[in-house]
């Protein structure tokens, strides 16, 4: 296959992965934008195939059926609550076939098999150095991300003694590191130390951060997994795969960016991992609450004429979902004005929760943004809030020691009459306690949400 009809596949596969992106910008093109990515993505690997070396192509083709046959299984399997899970799954296979490819690009230059020398020499080292560095933090960081998100690692932030002071001294070890691997034309013990040190701070990094930050962590760790891509391209000098790493990276970036903003939290401090960990709070929340059941809810709701509910990740995992929107159904063919509230951070990734309400079939109009909803919960007579804690913890205003400060949050406790689904007064994913279970406008209705949930619609 000729250089040329190479060149101009891969510009239609990233102008399809641009506008896939744009796509996924909005939930009404979302699926038109997975199409663009399907399109693409198969261009691409069809072109690839078609131009790889004959000798390698049955390698190729049982490499891809057996990655096909494990990622049909896993997507069949995997439901929604443990897609973030997934995903820093993948992002850990992507930072490893990152440090694959740098050590094999690098033994090819060890071996004598790619003749190039003086500057070009060097500019290829330093592919092959980045390349094995972001790779190997982001192999061990996902694998940690993972960890957390499953449960099998405890989702409170590692503290260890001078943690700012390790970060920084691995990073400034690279920088020596890469100094003596160009200056010595490429070292096989450089590289080694610099893996094992890479390694180690992607674990440092992600165990540092507390597991109310994962959602900007996977964000970010997707970032991360874009710019290793970008770097295999250039050590394998493919250009696709420099402008889809780079599409990832940028995109990863600008998400972790928001969703800082929506947490006011620092961008440099996600970086640094430095952020999400516990913080000594001078305040103590106590109270009694006051509970409700089932049915009480179901006649709330009916006096209501306007009712907002916020979704959190508890909601995921009873899978309350679809009796949650049979109930906004409901409520709707009553004359009742129903929304919901959707937190930027609500779940264990971004958009989340929107993604679930999609698949429970409730209208994109009516599902609305922080910001757009945080100033009519005055005007509204009840608030269902299902499965969510952090998100709507007032402690984030009242308390600037404790581990949510200056968190935005969903002010439900504005509203006249606010409802809380849970199983029980534990604290959130933060680890703090929320005041709003004790206010006077609240009622705690315990249990499985999805079962709590199917009993008020069989009492609408």
């Amino acid at each position: 296959m000729t250089q040329g009809i190479i060149a101009v596949a891969y510009i239609v596969a990233a102008i399809l992965f641009i506008l896939s992106l744009a796509g996924l910008s909005k939930q009404e093109t979302a699926k038109r934008g997975n199409l663009y990515g399907i399109a693409g993505m198969s261009i691409a690997l069809t072109v690839t195939i078609a131009s790889a070396n004959p000798d390698a192509l049955a390698y190729m083709l049982v490499a891809m059926l057996i990655g096909a046959i494990i990622g049909i299984i896993l997507a069949g399997k995997v439901e929604m609550t443990g897609m973030p899970e997934l995903i820093a799954c993948l992002h850990s296979f992507v930072g490893l076939a990152a440090v694959l490819v740098g050590y094999n690009s690098f033994l090819k230059i060890l071996w004598g098999e790619n003749h190039v020398s003086g500057t070009m020499l060097n500019v290829e080292l330093s592919e092959i150095y980045l390349g094995v560095f972001i790779g190997a933090v982001t192999f061990t960081g996902s694998i940690i991300a993972f960890g957390k998100l499953r449960g099998i690692l405890s989702s409170k932030a590692l503290m260890l003694p001078g943690k700012n002071v390790i970060n920084l001294g691995i990073l400034v070890a690279m920088a020596v590191l890469m100094g003596l691997f160009l200056h010595e034309d490429g070292s096989m013990l450089y590289l080694a130390i610099v893996t094992a040190l890479a390694l180690i701070f992607g674990l440092h990094l992600v165990a540092s951060i507390g597991g109310a930050d994962m959602p900007v962590v996977i964000s970010m760790l997707n970032s991360y997994s874009g710019w290793a891509t970008a770097a295999s391209g250039f050590m394998l000098s493919n250009d696709l795969l420099i402008i889809t790493g780079a599409l990832v990276g940028s995109s990863g970036a600008i998400l972790s960016y928001i969703m800082c903003k929506a947490m006011n939290r620092s961008f440099i401090s996600v970086i640094a991992g430095g952020f999400g960990n516990e913080v000594k709070s001078s305040v103590v929340v106590e109270g009694e609450y006051r509970e409700i059941l089932p049915e009480e809810v179901a006649e709330r709701l009916k006096q209501s004429e306007s009712v907002i509910i916020a979704p959190g990740y508890g909601m995921a995992v009873a899978q309350a979902q679809y009796p949650v929107a049979d109930i906004s159904r409901k409520l709707r063919s009553m004359g009742i004005n129903v929304r919901f509230a959707i937190h930027p951070v609500a779940g264990r990734l971004p958009g989340h929760m929107n993604v679930l309400l999609a698949d429970a079939k409730v209208p994109y109009d009516i599902v609305l943004e922080m910001d757009e909803i945080n100033e009519d919960f005055p005007e509204t007579d009840t608030v269902l809030v299902i499965g969510a804690n952090d998100t709507v913890n007032p402690m984030s205003q009242e308390d600037p020691h404790c581990a949510i400060a200056g968190m935005p949050v969903l002010e439900v406790w504005k509203a006249r009459s606010v409802i809380v689904f849970k199983r029980s007064m534990n604290t959130g994913y933060a680890g703090v306690q929320n005041p709003l279970f004790f206010k006077e406008n609240t009622h705690m209705c315990f249990g499985d949400a999805k079962a709590t949930v199917d009993k008020i619609l069989k009492a609408l």
